[in-house]
């Protein structure tokens, strides 16, 4: 049950196949017993039983809520939640306490959904690898897969603290972790430069990032205002497309979201891609692209043109000024967004108390890592008076260069991008942090972030195994507000890659004693 599609559990709950209760208790032990991955900051136990027992009584009354009634999801822990601790993974917010919901979470619980937990991260957000948090990296589930150890000749005890274990990406880490692992149906991630879509590349999890201004930012504590996006991550498109049908909409609290009403769709069950137009980005054919991503790429293409698509070399000629544009920009917002972080309001205070610029100074330093304060001092640097126009505006023109890239694209008769998502597979944590953050976050965010400076939707779907035995993704990019469009595409080549099923067997069999143990106990 616990690796069903969010669909699938649905249709089991209105079928009084396995209560909301059972479900969550399911949940909850597979935790426990993934507790070595550390996807999770917050496991919110009651709050989970006590939304599944109420959803429960809805149930028995004949009332159920819709397709997430009774379905555990989890949240990435920068989503302010009502009563339930937003760290950020910082210090600077540790023990701070929202005291309202963040419009995409109060969709969810509006919905039925039981809230199961918070998910770990990269510092506020800042990250590719989910390894820069206070409460320590996220481990991938495939490193206790069944293909990868058999590839690694690896003894697959979850008590096994070698050092091969390998990063989920990032910065929405946990939440991917947490899908992958079965552990909950979907989870919320954000997404700023692809912080949905690596993770998701690299844990074998379906990865959406929606248009900007079509799901609500308001309670989602900013990293980059223009180009932040509430991501969702599922094990399947058209679970994807369920959470999307809920999530989507005008927020009056947030005046980015479009004023147009969004009507739910559900993906169709037979798909024709014969009539289509894929383009094949000729500028992310680059020298780091590994030579497994490139045939699984070409192979993609190839399935496309062996079922009737149109499948063209196009171009987007602003794509080598793309990174260094994007990383411009998230600096410069990233200074002016953190600097709500005083000490005089809400989150850490320093005990320094000679005056308030030195309580100020010593706040931050206490409250942010390297990281934060890093880019802080970058986007102030570029934020000059002197550097305004020779960073910042130029920046900004560059990125309206890059957006015309793929509105010429999209007009030229091209209906989705299919690219890679990430260089290649996920690295073992000892090989990751021998580069710095902001090295890896330029190479791992160099398919993704384009889109998110023109504000279209995308979606990161796993393709294949490496020789590894480790999942690589591949990313669809669409033009603005067409999501029907781009994740019917994305289903039809879903059904057509036939992906494999994360083999953790030694996990599930331990979370379901604990469960079975759980239950009887309760009886």
């Amino acid at each position: 049950m616990l690796r069903a599609a969010l669909r699938e559990v649905s249709t089991a709950l209105k079928e009084g196949q396995v209560s909301p209760t059972e479900l969550c208790q399911r949940c909850l032990s597979l935790i426990k017993a993934t507790k070595c991955l550390n996807a999770y900051i917050t496991v919110t136990e009651d709050t989970a039983l006590r939304q599944a027992e109420e959803s429960e009584k809805r149930y028995r009354r004949g009332q159920s809520l819709g397709d997430l009634d009774g379905i555990p999801v989890a949240v990435k822990d920068n989503f302010s939640t009502t009563g339930i601790e937003t760290t950020c993974a910082s210090n600077m917010l540790k023990g701070y306490i929202p005291p309202y919901n963040a419009t995409v979470v109060q969709k969810l619980l509006d919905q039925g959904a039981v809230l199961i937990g918070k998910t770990n991260l990269d510092e506020f957000a800042m990250g590719s690898g989910s390894t820069d948090g206070i409460f320590g990296p996220v481990r991938n589930p495939w490193s206790y897969s069944k293909q990868y150890r058999e590839k690694c000749g690896q003894n697959s005890h979850l008590e096994n603290e070698d050092s091969s274990w390998l990063i989920t990406g990032g910065s929405s880490g946990g939440s991917a972790a947490a899908v992958s692992s079965f552990t909950c149906f979907a989870a919320l991630g954000s997404d700023t430069g692809g912080s949905t879509r690596n993770p998701a590349a690299h844990c074998g999890v379906v990865g959406l990032k929606p248009t900007y201004g079509l799901v609500s930012r308001h309670g989602l504590i900013p990293l980059v205002n223009s180009m932040d996006v509430p991501g969702i991550l599922t094990r399947c498109v058209d679970d994807a497309a369920t959470v999307l049908g809920v999530l989507a909409g005008h927020d009056p609290k947030d005046s980015t979201t479009v004023q147009d009403p969004f009507n739910p769709f559900k993906l169709p069950s037979v798909i024709d891609v014969g009539k289509l137009c894929i383009g094949i980005p000729k500028e992310y054919h680059i020298p780091g692209l590994s030579s497994e991503t490139l045939k699984v790429w070409s192979k993609a293409a190839d399935l496309f043109e062996n079922a009737g698509a149109r499948v063209i070399e196009v171009s987007l000629p602003h794509t080598c000024y793309s990174i260094v544009c994007y990383h411009v920009l998230c600096a410069a917002e990233v200074a002016s967004n953190m600097a709500r972080f005083d000490g005089l309001e809400y989150g850490h205070r320093s005990n320094m108390d000679k005056s308030t610029e030195s309580m100020y100074a010593a706040t931050r330093r206490e409250g942010f890592n390297d990281v934060v304060r890093g880019r802080i001092l970058s986007g102030n640097y570029f934020l000059l008076k002197q550097n305004y126009e020779k960073y910042f505006i130029k920046a900004q023109k560059v990125r309206r260069l890059i957006a015309n890239d793929f509105v010429n694209v999209f007009s030229s008769g091209v209906d989705v991008l299919l690219t890679p998502t990430t260089l290649r597979d996920a690295v073992p944590y000892v090989e990751f942090i021998k580069e710095d953050n902001r090295t890896r976050s330029a190479q791992d965010d160099i398919f993704t972030q384009a889109a998110n400076m023109s504000g279209l939707p995308a979606a990161s779907i796993p393709t294949a195994l490496s020789e590894k035995g480790l999942p690589i993704g591949l990313q669809f990019v669409g033009r603005a507000f067409q999501e029907l469009q781009l994740l019917t595409v994305a289903k039809w080549f879903e059904k057509q890659a036939k992906f494999p099923i994360l083999q953790l067997q030694e996990m599930l069999d331990h979370a379901d004693a604990l469960s079975h143990q759980k239950i009887s106990l309760s009886s």
